[in-house]
């Protein structure tokens, strides 16, 4: 629900000066790479950008919070990172969501009740030559939902380091209970295939195309939640299978004044007959020495799945009130500072970063059975947290 922020790859000498003074066309690319890592808050270090570099050593620690459409979550996050031999990269993390939930589905249907999810994760990555392999591992559980996951990537720099190519699998498995129905108990499998190429265009413009391939087998619903037949309330009936693919482009460009813009779309559809669509632009700046300033906008549109309906006029196989699978759209409007502290005893740097994202989500064909009108809430996240490197 609230993502965890990784922290920024550090600043470097203008991309304009490495590309141009007798370099090779590798070392080129690693400079601009990390001047816009750098520029954009550490959106190319998520994504890989260079396979033969290791994350520093480092220790984060965050506070996110989440509210909206009545649901309201918080909680403190750790992320430790560790080289070793300069060959392998080792990370441990924690993250906690305390929830109190009173969406529109539970005020309508049930009471509201407060839970804590709790995440453990386990990493290590491995360089070889132009190779990096990354290993992860993450468990989570809930009062009545464990899920457990491991994840395999490999990244391989080509044609003089200005490609980059990445693949991934991710394999979860789910286990669902109900609260109060002890005689419930089932499970869910997911697979997550991913392919990405990373691209210089130029001195100052990097290019990315990343595809997915997605399988779901298992129970895909919710115990809880009730769809609705000519106003009467009914058991939700979810399809037990379900694939998606999904395709996303991203271009990344140095402006020339220590600033950076990217501009992202995403395409998303499924056997369910969902299709959406999310776009994205953002502009990130250097204030001073010190001070480093993103700011986004994204915009987010969903088609219906087959068998949603607000209230079915007739019965049908699968049957779902889902709001997440009804037709809707949403807005969001995000910014992010970084400050850095400067060197503390015992690291070679800390940095103090804060984020707020405001979200505003319409339904089209969801309405809120207390006040017969379509239903939209608005969202907010905010986080804080503060990196030392070592």
């Amino acid at each position: 629900m609230c993502a965890k922020a990784r922290a920024a790859l550090p600043a470097c000498k203008g991309v304009a000066v490495a590309a141009t003074d007798n370099t090779t066309p590798a070392r080129a690319r690693w400079g601009l790479l990390r001047h816009l890592a750098a520029l954009l808050g550490g959106v190319l270090a998520a994504s890989g950008a260079r396979a033969v570099d290791l994350p520093e050593d480092s220790g984060e620690a965050l506070f996110h919070s989440y509210n909206g459409g009545g649901v309201n979550a918080s909680g403190p996050a750790l992320l430790v990172r560790k080289q070793l031999a300069d060959k392998v990269s080792l990370s441990a993390s924690y993250y906690v969501d305390a929830v109190s939930n009173a969406s529109i589905d539970v005020v309508t249907t049930a009471s509201p009740y407060s839970e804590q999810r709790t995440e453990y994760g386990l990493g290590a990555e491995y360089v070889y030559r132009d190779s990096k392999l990354s290993l992860t591992t993450t468990t989570s559980k809930e009062g009545d939902y464990t899920a457990n996951s491991v994840g395999f990537d490999i990244t391989q720099d080509t044609f003089g380091g200005m490609t980059s190519v990445s693949l991934g699998f991710t394999r979860s498995n789910d286990q669902i209970s109900k609260q109060g129905a002890p005689e419930f108990a089932d499970e869910a499998a997911h697979w997550q295939y991913r392919l990405g190429v990373t691209q210089v265009l130029s001195p100052r413009w990097v290019m990315s195309a990343n595809a997915e391939a997605l399988a779901d087998d298992g129970f895909l619903g919710s115990p809880y939640r009730v769809a609705r037949v000519f106003g009467a309330v009914v058991p939700e009936r979810t399809p037990r299978t379900r694939s998606a693919r999904a395709v996303k482009f991203r271009l990344i460009g140095d402006l020339g004044t220590r600033d950076a813009v990217h501009v992202d779309y995403r395409y998303f559809w499924d056997t369910w007959d969902i299709k959406a669509h999310t776009a994205e632009v953002g502009y990130s700046r250097y204030f001073g020495e010190q001070w480093l300033a993103d700011t986004s906008l994204r915009f987010y549109r969903q088609d219906k799945a087959l068998f949603y309906s607000d209230n079915a006029t007739t019965e049908t196989t699968y049957l779902s009130r889902n709001r997440q699978l009804s037709t809707f759209d949403s807005i969001g409007l995000g910014a992010k500072v970084a400050y850095k502290l400067g060197r503390v005893a015992g690291t070679s740097g800390l940095k103090l970063n804060a984020a707020y994202e405001y979200t505003r989500f319409k339904f089209s064909d969801f309405t809120d059975i207390r006040t017969g009108a379509p239903y939209a809430y608005n969202a907010n996240v905010l986080q804080v947290y503060l990196t030392a490197t070592f």
